[in-house]
């Protein structure tokens, strides 16, 4: 038995307060009073001045394995997410070969519990080849373990495939995540339409490249009854077009990620294609209005799209660089700059990092509840430290945020009542 003690339990809609966490056998036995008596078999672990909160649930990563080992791989990718305080983590299908077959989602889940870390539960494409034309199998990559479908890294452009992809995920209880992008829009652009790539002479994506596909697909998911979730939501008009689509009651859902409600475009003129996602960078109203989106609920969860990339890659320039940083391993302080600027409560915050996203998925994680598994994440919120991207354990360094001076960070990480990381703490 394991009993996590003295720290505060934070478990969102469930408890808010100094407790003891009791653990057997893997599984959330209790959350006690403080004073109630430690059986003489436990072991104590101390979490004074601590948070304890469900692990962290991550609707969308890329963990490049298999095909693109050389920017991660599912061993060092689920290193990353346990220092990051993420248990369970939802990884993208745009592999080589693309996970668009039951044989590639059991490699996937092979090589997780090789790693033996944090869960890992794969997402199944679309389309064959992410190509956007025939639909793969739904059931079959269900009954592999799939937990949803998805094209990310592009879009269904036929209205009628994606018509249909609905409907099969509809009948079969799968979310259809949405990368919404217009690539009649979007062109070869590299960075958000504006005065900063007018500036830079860089080709620029208009906002209506997100917010056309969020409003068809929005259109599709009222007709068909399908869940879509929209992935990495980042305009104006798109969170407005989710909300008013929530107030009719569309089966939708959204994420936002940390880099879309704390930077804008003006970042890519000090870090180049270390700013280059997609979607981009946005402009200032874009960056107000997705961080009001969390505030009010439109947008549900909180994802990190973590996306490595070899560094050489992102030394290409901005035309030529891949889409995508890193984020497992900072998202706990990004979001977490929330709850300092008074955008999100402490609880709301780690709501939208845990049962929020275990939730729109129907997976069984992010709670305390009396039985579920013991994915558990201890948190210093008073603890500033320096992003270093040389620390990360991820093989990715590709992130904007290097020298960012951040408030609260991970100490440990259990999973099944199984602690899979510490952090050393300097004294």
């Amino acid at each position: 038995m394991i009993v996590i003690a003295g720290g505060w339990v934070l478990d969102p809609g469930r408890w808010n307060g100094e407790a003891d966490l009791w653990i057997r056998q893997g599984h959330v036995e209790a959350v006690m009073s403080p004073d109630a008596e430690v059986p003489t078999e436990a072991l104590c672990i101390d979490a004074t001045g601590l948070i304890v909160a469900p692990g962290f649930v991550d609707l969308h990563v890329h963990f490049r394995e298999p095909g693109f080992e050389y920017k991660e791989t599912i061993a060092t990718g689920t290193a990353a997410a346990a220092a990051g305080g993420f248990t369970t983590v939802c990884c993208m299908p745009n592999t080589k070969p693309v996970n668009d077959t039951s044989v590639v989602t059991e490699v996937i889940r092979a090589r997780a519990r090789e790693a033996g870390l944090v869960a890992v539960c794969p997402i199944g494409a679309i389309t064959k080849g992410l190509l956007g034309k025939a639909l793969t199998d739904f059931h079959e990559l269900q009954s592999a373990g799939c937990v949803a479908v998805s094209d990310d890294g592009r879009p269904v452009m036929d209205d009628q495939v994606m018509r249909q992809a609905m409907q099969r995920a509809q009948a079969l209880g799968l979310p259809v995540v949405d990368h919404c992008e217009d690539v009649t829009l979007a062109g070869c652009g590299c960075m958000a339409e504006g005065p900063v790539a007018r500036a830079l002479g860089v080709r620029g994506i208009p906002p209506e490249a997100e917010s056309r596909i969020v409003e068809r697909d929005l259109i599709l998911a009222k007709d068909t009854g399908c869940h879509v979730h929209i992935a990495h939501i980042s305009t104006a008009q798109a969170v407005q077009a989710v909300r008013r689509a929530k107030a009719e009651g569309v089966r939708v859902t959204a994420e936002a990620c940390p880099h879309h409600f704390l930077l804008t475009d003006e970042a890519v003129q000090e870090w180049g294609a270390l700013a280059k996602m997609n979607p981009p960078l946005r402009r200032p109203d874009d960056v107000q209005a997705v961080r009001d989106g969390l505030c009010d609920g439109t947008i549900d969860a909180i994802a990190t799209d973590h996306a490595p990339h070899a560094e050489y890659e992102k030394q290409w320039g901005m035309d030529r660089a891949p889409f995508g940083i890193v984020g497992l391993e900072t998202a706990l302080g990004l979001t977490l700059r929330l709850v300092e600027e008074g955008v999100l409560s402490m609880e709301s915050a780690i709501e939208k990092l845990t049962s929020a996203p275990a939730r729109l998925f129907g997976l069984s994680k992010g709670t305390l509840a009396v039985g579920a598994d013991a994915d558990v994440v201890m948190i210093d919120h008073h603890r500033e430290w320096t992003v270093d991207p040389k620390q990360f354990l991820s093989k990715g360094r590709n992130t904007p945020f290097a020298g960012w001076r951040l408030r609260g960070q991970v100490v440990r990480t259990f999973i099944g009542g199984t602690s899979v990381y510490q952090r050393l703490l300097e004294a």
